[in-house]
């Protein structure tokens, strides 16, 4: 790819994650390779345990759960650090064609990324490198400087009537 644009899919509702993970399955069926990098999240879901099989795609887990409720404890920000900073080596080392930061958003609003941080990033990036940063809570700065947002917006949702994830639809 000559021009990597930044991606953001933000929102209330549901299908982020999936919506970059589908863009991962594209890219690597075109030959892409893709890095995809999971914040507050260390769980093998159905998706990731395929996608590990599928060559041009490498997945690291950088969470301590499945969510953090609450106050992150130090085991979490140390954990965020270390995958933000494996991210960016990815990034710059140009052998990925997509790097996808899934939950990024949500590690910003935690405090467990530095929002400046990651808006330098992308605006450092090589301009090949195409980058997808995702979950709730983008923040206004991050907004300011992607190329492509998707606002997921939920209209319904079996969650709001007591019906937790189901394993290979949500999970």
């Amino acid at each position: 790819m000559k021009t990597g644009y930044v991606h953001v899919y933000t929102g209330n509702g549901k299908g982020k994650t999936t919506a970059s993970l589908g863009l991962a399955l594209r890219a690597a069926g075109s030959g892409l390779k893709v890095a995809i990098h999971q914040f507050a999240k260390n769980a093998d879901c159905g998706a990731i345990k395929m996608l590990r099989k599928i060559r041009g795609i490498r997945i690291s887990q950088c969470g301590n759960g499945p969510f953090i409720i609450g106050k992150p404890q130090g085991g979490d920000i140390a954990c965020a650090e270390r995958g933000f900073e494996a991210a960016k080596k990815d990034i710059y080392s140009k052998k990925y064609d997509i790097v996808i930061l899934d939950e990024i958003n949500i590690a910003m609003k935690l405090g467990l990324v530095d929002t400046n941080e990651v808006r330098r990033l992308i605006v450092d990036k090589p301009g090949s490198v195409e980058l997808v940063l995702t979950g709730r809570h983008c923040p206004v700065a991050i907004k300011n400087v992607a190329d492509l947002i998707t606002d997921m917006r939920e209209v319904r949702h079996p969650y709001r009537r007591g019906i937790g994830a189901r394993k290979g639809i949500e999970v």
